[in-house]
């Protein structure tokens, strides 16, 4: 069955970076787009960014010019360097992928900004 486990999560200062890691397991991880999505407290889920098993890239306006979504089709592992962060950016962060007929989900991880 389909896996997806995030890691690199934590707390940073407002203007700092993290990596975020997914490893995925159970499916051709090399066949598949995959995205990160995240939620903050009391808001919806929310489309962060996307990369196509072509490595095509597509960003939220809210992160566009400060996240870069990649992945390592090797280590079956997507990752979302986030940099300039905000207080705005404090969220669950989900690592997804949508295999028809239906979008798996990580357990998501924490990341906070705040001095």
């Amino acid at each position: 069955q389909v896996q997806l486990v995030e890691s690199g999560g934590g707390l940073v200062q407002p203007g700092g970076s993290l990596r975020l890691s997914c490893k995925a397991s159970g499916f051709t991880f090399s066949n598949y787009h995959m995205s990160w999505y995240r939620q903050a407290p009391g808001k919806e889920r929310e489309y962060v960014a996307r990369i196509t098993s072509i490595r095509a890239t597509n960003y939220a306006d809210s992160v566009k010019g400060r996240f870069a979504i990649s992945r390592d089709n090797a280590k079956n592992t997507v990752y979302l360097q986030m940099n300039s962060l905000k207080p705005e950016d404090t969220a669950v962060y989900y690592c997804s992928t949508y295999i028809s007929p239906q979008r798996s989900w990580g357990q998501g991880i924490q990341v906070t900004v705040s001095s």
